[in-house]
């Protein structure tokens, strides 16, 4: 019997951008991100089809890079039209709330609308989208130790429950109330 293999965390994510210079100053100037590297051919070295691409990565912080492929001789982008747009998303986490309301401050003055901060229970975060149309998120977490210890616990159970009911289960009731103020 094999094993599973020992993930060390995720090499990059990739997307599909309809301009790669117009995404990368994007994601310099609204957060942060440094630009990499590229690599650009005009055969897909996994198919070995023709289909010119040029594919830029952005360092987003521990590790972790975000990835977007410019594809001109492609069809237009667009997005699965059956799932809501607020589903398909990629969520930053940042240090704590301050931030993430310094973060909306700076965003909205570049002229992006952003919703939020949402209260999640256990982390606060804001969205928007960039100019691809990806929605995007960046998170705090506000959740105390023994919040998070409770979560894990009770997951197994509300997977099971969701998977038979398909309703939402309410293992943790707490996480479904907002503070009061």
């Amino acid at each position: 019997m094999t094993s599973p293999p020992a993930l060390q965390r995720i090499h990059h994510v990739a997307y599909r951008c309809r301009d790669a210079k117009q995404t990368v100053e994007w994601y310099q100037a609204v957060l942060g991100m440094t630009y990499v590297t590229a690599f650009s051919e005009d055969h897909v070295p996994s198919t070995g089809a023709y289909d010119p691409y040029m594919h830029v990565f952005l360092d987003c912080g521990g590790g972790n890079v975000l990835a977007f492929f410019e594809l001109p001789n492609q069809p237009d982008m667009g997005r699965d039209e059956n799932t809501p747009a607020w589903v398909q998303h990629l969520a930053f986490k940042v240090a704590d709330e301050a931030t993430l309301l310094e973060a909306k401050v700076h965003i909205e003055s570049l002229g992006i609308d952003v919703l939020g901060p949402t209260w999640h229970g256990i982390f606060k975060s804001i969205y928007f989208f960039d100019p691809n149309g990806h929605r995007l998120e960046l998170a705090c977490d506000i959740g105390t130790p023994e919040q998070y210890a409770e979560l894990r616990e009770v997951a197994p159970a509300m997977l099971e429950e969701w998977s038979r009911t398909k309703t939402a289960p309410r293992h943790a009731e707490w996480l479904h109330k907002a503070p009061t103020a």
